[in-house]
């Protein structure tokens, strides 16, 4: 059955524009790199990580509170933002051995970097210890392990991870009777070890829970001086969301959108969906979080941690990676199906996916061609070149402005925070796209590949 051309505009969802982006996609060098390579590649602009971080850093400056970014290395695992935040200060957070020595060995300092993750490997522990990171205690067992892997040149560097009061059941931190403990045996330890502040893991986006946790881990800094220990830092963790379309656009797609926009009668709810607009996001959400009244009375955060001498620290790993990076495949075959067209990449969706979401990335891929648009769209979905059924990248059927054909280009945008790698496997040995890392220098556009190969 033939693709029909449609006339009736479908559920779309566009990425915010991005004029430098397109500049480099108008043109050689993606099609240029896609023959180089001969499959999928990522595109990382390493600007853009940049002024993300200076972003967060004026938000504390306007608030006047003393603080430090640390990027969440597990967002992404290219070198190219390890190597910045080596060259402008920006703190670090690792959670593997494999992890820390990335950074270590790209010129990060052992002070810049906080170790977090649940029941942490004694291997980590030690070279932490030793490098004089910062490390979130998770639970009574490990505090003991640290405390054990003192040496008497340099105590060890901790902060007491909080379990959130609004999420008892999460699997991070400690409760009131294990931080009491955890305390009192910081306090027994004397100067084996430092326990700078606290910290905790929330999940979700919400702002407030973030600055109520917050106010009152800056209550637990001022009681934990009276036992004699540091406690002047709290870390809120990452989630800030990060904005990828507009609001209309997103609100849209929400009430259009149903099982016969899918590929193969996929349906999902709108729960499913990773919230692709947020209308506080990045280093706004910071703003809102100083800004805000801890449990709704009182003087704001910023003014708490300013009174009480507490540094901030947080760990954002998406939101420093906004527009920081697209995903480039190459147009490998195209059949008709069901009044629909079925378009097969050069690579598969465990280079793109959201698949611990039980979802899809949504933002809408561009269709890089030669042709110009006919008037009317073609939809397709997309699917990864491999022999599963589920290895689709995009079970939407996309609106196209022409046909697909083999040799396009279909390019994913803002990719880079966790898109990129999180799920990647060389399945069927098709390699691990390469990432390309792309500046501008005396008005031409410069790439080489990033320093870390793909493993």
């Amino acid at each position: 059955m033939a693709v029909t051309p449609s006339t009736t505009p479908p559920p779309s969802l566009p990425a915010h524009p991005d004029p430098q982006l397109d500049v480099i996609l108008a043109g050689d060098l993606p099609h240029e790199l896609a023959y180089a390579f001969g499959g999928p590649f990522h595109l990382l602009l390493p600007e853009r990580f940049d002024a993300n971080v200076t972003a967060f850093r004026t938000a504390l400056d306007e608030a006047g509170v003393d603080g430090r970014v640390y990027y969440a290395k597990k967002a992404n695992k290219a070198a190219a933002w390890i190597e910045r935040c080596a060259v402008n200060g920006t703190g670090v957070d690792v959670a593997s051995v494999g992890e820390l020595r990335e950074a270590l060995g790209h010129g990060v300092r052992g002070e810049g970097i906080v170790v977090t993750g649940p029941a942490k490997a004694d291997d980590l522990l030690r070279v932490a210890v030793l490098q004089g990171c910062l490390i979130a205690v998770d639970a009574l067992d490990e505090l003991d392990r640290v405390i054990s892997l003192t040496t008497t040149t340099r105590p060890a560097r901790l902060l007491l991870r909080r379990l959130p009061p609004a999420q008892p059941h999460s699997r991070f931190g400690l409760d009131d009777a294990e931080l009491a403990t955890a305390l009192q045996r910081c306090a027994d330890a004397a100067d084996s070890v430092r326990m700078e502040g606290f910290s905790f893991h929330l999940s979700g986006y919400a702002t407030q829970p973030r600055a109520d946790l917050a106010g009152e881990l800056v209550d637990l800094c001022l009681k934990a001086r009276v036992m004699g220990l540091q406690a002047d830092r709290v870390s809120i963790g990452g989630g800030f969301a990060v904005d990828y379309v507009g609001a209309g656009d997103w609100e849209r797609f929400l009430a259009e959108q149903g099982p016969g926009d899918y590929h193969a009668g996929k349906s999902f709810t709108a729960a499913d969906f990773y919230p692709y607009h947020s209308p506080v996001a990045g280093a706004d959400a910071l703003r809102v979080i100083l800004a805000a009244r801890p449990s709704g009375d009182g003087a704001p955060l910023a003014a708490r941690l300013r009174r009480a001498g507490v540094m901030l620290l947080m760990e954002p790993g998406r939101a420093l990676l906004d527009r920081a990076g697209c995903t480039v495949f190459r147009v490998q075959g195209f059949k008709e199906r069901n009044g629909y067209g079925i378009l097969t990449v050069d690579g598969t969706s465990l280079s793109l996916s959201e698949q611990w979401f039980n979802s899809e990335y949504l933002p809408d891929p561009v269709l890089l061609g030669t042709r110009e648009p006919a008037g009317e769209t073609v939809r397709a979905c997309v699917g990864g070149a491999t022999c599963l059924e589920s290895d689709m990248l995009t079970w939407r059927k996309v609106a196209f402005p022409v046909r697909p054909r083999p040799g396009d280009l279909l390019v994913y945008p803002n990719t880079a925070g966790y898109q990129m790698d999180s799920n990647e496997s060389p399945f069927h040995d098709l390699a691990l796209p390469p990432k390309v890392v792309v500046d501008e220098a005396d008005g031409r556009v410069r790439w080489r590949l990033d320093r870390r190969p793909p493993s």
